[in-house]
Parts: C-alpha cells; sequence; structure tokens
C-alpha cells in the first residue's frame, strides 16, 4: 500500500461545485509541500508532534507529574484540540474525504486523535499519544527524502517475499521450544528449581533460546544444564536464518534479476535457479 496515496489522490485536483477560494488556499497551506506556506505548516506541525510525544513521556515521571500535571494535561489538550482541527481541515478541502481517511497518513491522523479523548473514559490511555510519532513520517516528503521512501519500500517488498518462509521457519520453532520446555519440565521437575509447570518451562526455553537470559529460572541438574547449554547455541544459530533470507531477498533486489511470472497463478519468484513457482508449485518457464 502506497502511504501517500490518500493525499496524491487529492493532489492538483481541481475544486468541485460549490468548493471556495478558502478552501483552496487551505488546501494549498495544508497539502501543497512545495510552496512556502505549505512547507512552514508542515514544519510547524512535525514540531509540535514533537512537543506533544515530549509532554506525554515526561507526565508519565511521578515526581514531574506531581508538580506540572496541570500544565502538561492543558498542552496535551490544547495539541489535541489543534490537531483535531487540522484533521477536519483537511476533510474539508480534498474532494475525497473519505478516501483521505482511509489513506495511511489518514489512518495514522485519526489514531492520533484517539488516545486523548479515550483518556475521558479509560484512566491512562492518554499515554497512547505517543503513537503520533507515527506522525513524523511526513518528514521523508517535506524534507525531499525520496530515496528513503524508496529504500523503505524496498525493505516492505523483501520482507513480504521471504515472509512465507520466516512464517515456516517460526513454526518449527515454536514447535521445538514447546517440546523442550516440556522436557525440562520433566527433567527439573524434582528439583526445586522453578520449574513448576510447562508453560513456565517454555517461557524459561523461549528466553534462553533467544539469548535473552533473564536468570530467574534455571535448570540445576546435571542433565538439565546440559540441555540449557545445547538450547542456548540453537539460539544462535536459529538467530542467522531468518536475517539470511531477507539479506538474500535484499540482494537479488539490488542486483536487479528481472521477476519470472508463474503462467498459473502469476505469481513473482525472484529466486535464482527456481525451477518451480513458490506459491503454487507450478513449473516455471525457464529465465
Amino acid at each position: 500500500m502506497n502511504s501517500d496515496s490518500g493525499e496524491k489522490a487529492t493532489r492538483r485536483e481541481p475544486l468541485g461545485p460549490g468548493r471556495s477560494e478558502r478552501q483552496q488556499l487551505w488546501y494549498e497551506v495544508i497539502f501543497e509541500h512545495d510552496t512556502p506556506a505549505g512547507r512552514t505548516f508542515d514544519l510547524v506541525l512535525l514540531i509540535v508532534i514533537v512537543v506533544s510525544v515530549i509532554a506525554v513521556m515526561l507526565e508519565s515521571v511521578t515526581s514531574l507529574q506531581s508538580r506540572w500535571g496541570t500544565y502538561f494535561y492543558f498542552v496535551e489538550w490544547a495539541i489535541t484540540a489543534l490537531f483535531t482541527f487540522e484533521f477536519l481541515a483537511r476533510l474539508s478541502c480534498v474532494n475525497r474525504p473519505w478516501r483521505y481517511v482511509f489513506s495511511f497518513f489518514g489512518m495514522v491522523d485519526l489514531i492520533s486523535l484517539l488516545p486523548s479523548f479515550l483518556s475521558l473514559f479509560v484512566r491512562g490511555t492518554q499515554a497512547l499519544a505517543t503513537i503520533r510519532t507515527l506522525r513524523l513520517l511526513r518528514v521523508f516528503r517535506i524534507l525531499k527524502l525520496a530515496r528513503h521512501v524508496r529504500e523503505a519500500q524496498g525493505l516492505l517488498r523483501a520482507l513480504s517475499r521471504t515472509w512465507p518462509k520466516i512464517t515456516v521457519f517460526i513454526s518449527v520453532i515454536v514447535c521445538t521450544i514447546i517440546i523442550l520446555g516440556t522436557v525440562m519440565y520433566l527433567v527439573e521437575a524434582d528439583a526445586k528449581s522453578g520449574f513448576d509447570n510447562i508453560p513456565v518451562s517454555v517461557y524459561w526455553a523461549i528466553v534462553t533460546m533467544t539469548t535473552v537470559g533473564y536468570g530467574d529460572i534455571a535448570p540445576v541438574t546435571p542433565l538439565g544444564k546440559t540441555i540449557a547449554a545445547l538450547v542456548m547455541l540453537l539460539g544462535y544459530a536459529i538467530i542467522i536464518v531468518p536475517t539470511g533470507l531477507f539479506s538474500a531477498e535484499m540482494i537479488t533486489q539490488r542486483a536487479g534479476l528481472p521477476p519470472r511470472p508463474c503462467r498459473v497463478c502469476g505469481h513473482q519468484t525472484f529466486e535464482v535457479g527456481a525451477k518451480y513457482c513458490t506459491l503454487c508449485g507450478a513449473e516455471l518457464n525457464p529465465s
């Protein structure tokens, strides 16, 4: 999905019947990043977003909240009111408001407003206002960093093409973790070492295999320590697999190798030397 498709759909479109010159002016200020007014508007908006996120973060500090809580509350609602007005202004000056609402930036704008209003009913949810950091993604377009946007799209394409393999790999790892957790439960059951049940043992297996190693649970029997050592070594090995798959896909993209469409399902296969479609298994035409 193109992140700015909603905004592109409204760029440079003539105003519809009944649209005023004031709406056209708002459109140029809000959506046109090349004009001095539009650039100033976007830069001010980015500053306000940063201030809002910092205020939310500082409010979570008890000592600061007890002393400056009223000011944080005022700043939060003032910025929320500003963002609400900005969102309504965006809707009022485009030809297809609903198309903008369901675009990437439209959804980000809408979701960033919800925590403040939700806090009126559920206490503490205003902390979710840090979601507004997503609005900073506009800086890529404002500062003409199009190359970085293309790089991000390349990463997403690589992820989507390697996801089936990674999913299979993760499924195998999950099964392995459950089996290892069960084995450790049986081995350490009588040692009073914290492996009191299978879920706790599975938790230990996850922590150990991911090389996090909290140390809250540890085996004490010789066999348990041996299994733990094997799990640790296995953890280092499994980290390499998804990284290698992703890296290979990125290298393939950078090499500029053309895709090979499947004549049965139409899926694009990028793997070098592949003889069969990675989606349906049909035989591919020779490259």
